[in-house]
């Protein structure tokens, strides 16, 4: 979990890598309306993130069912990662990848083709309840770095 241009899906695919594990991108379960509004530079509310947190909630219930996933998801407020774990929380571990506004909006101004401009990037911060009793990883290291530090400490 983390904030838009954090490396979550970067060091979920390395995690992956080492794992065998299914990677999953929570981006890919935003409805249409949702990506139509950050694309034009709106800011998502809790209301538009209900149902695409329910979503994620569902299809994972059902993915862990025999099998270990990673799942990349912005998870920002406390109340959004108890929906997602929410009946499955003996089966969650949560990694939040942190870094500083100007790191991450540098990375944001640099991402080709990503619908999440970095003007929404102090909404998100704005948005970061910072979680209690996680793995938190640096974004300053390397990937690979990043995710070998994961593992060490799952």
């Amino acid at each position: 979990m983390g904030v838009s241009g954090s490396g979550k899906t970067t060091v979920g695919q390395q995690l992956a890598a080492k794992t065998g594990y299914s990677f999953y991108d929570a981006d890919n379960f935003h409805p249409r309306e949702n990506i139509d509004k950050m694309k034009a530079g709106q800011p998502l509310t809790d209301e538009d993130r209900w149902p695409w947190l329910e979503n994620i909630h569902d299809f994972v219930t059902k993915k862990i069912v025999g099998a270990s996933i990673i799942m990349a998801c912005s998870a920002l407020k406390q109340v959004y990662r108890d929906c997602l774990s929410s009946g499955i929380e003996q089966h969650c571990k949560w990694v939040f990848l942190s870094g500083s506004y100007e790191t991450i909006h540098n990375r944001l101004k640099n991402r080709p083709g990503h619908y999440m401009p970095a003007a929404l990037l102090q909404s998100q911060f704005d948005a970061l309840e910072l979680p209690l009793n996680v793995i938190q990883a640096d974004i300053n290291l390397a990937p690979g770095a990043i995710a070998d530090f994961i593992m060490s400490k799952i």
